[in-house]
Formats: structure tokens, sequence, C-alpha cells
């Protein structure tokens, strides 16, 4: 499963043709979530509150990119990076 963002600690996957509706994997810390793109809540699996924070206004910030992301996987075409919440 590619990488597509690592920031704070917390590493960001994508899976190619992953099941509806779209998410990203989010890893920190021995934790891991599925976060929805739509809205940027917890789908699956649990995430410490803060570490969650910061995934959710990342994918606000973010949400075309990866929107575009996904649409690719389901392609099974090469995903791009995406800028971390540490980066402009």
């Amino acid at each position: 499963m590619p990488t597509i963002s690592f920031f704070f600690g917390i590493i960001i996957q994508m899976y190619w043709r992953d099941h509806p509706p779209a998410h990203v994997h989010a890893y920190y810390q021995g934790f891991e979530a599925l976060f929805s793109i739509g809205n940027g809540e917890i789908i699956g699996g649990s995430f410490p509150p803060r570490a969650s924070r910061l995934v959710s206004d990342w994918i606000e910030l973010r949400r075309s990119e990866l929107m575009a992301n996904w649409e690719r996987a389901k392609l099974r075409e090469p995903l791009q990076a995406v800028p971390g919440a540490d980066q402009p």
C-alpha cells in the first residue's frame, strides 16, 4: 500500500482499488484508523484524539488532492504524494 503522506509521525496510506467510501489509512504509534475523505471522520479503527484532529484537519485542507488519488487508485494508476500537515 503506497504511503502518500507523512507528518508529525503519522503515516497516511491508500490502497489501490479499495472499498468505498473514499478513505485513507492512518498509522500512529501502534494505532490504525480509516478516515473518510468526505468528512474527515474515523470510519474504522481507533486513533488518539490529538492525532485524529491533525488528520481530520489535514483531510479538509487536502480533500481535492486526496480525491484525485482515490480516483487514480480505482484505476490502479500511480498515486501522488500529498504534502503533510507540517508543509504549506
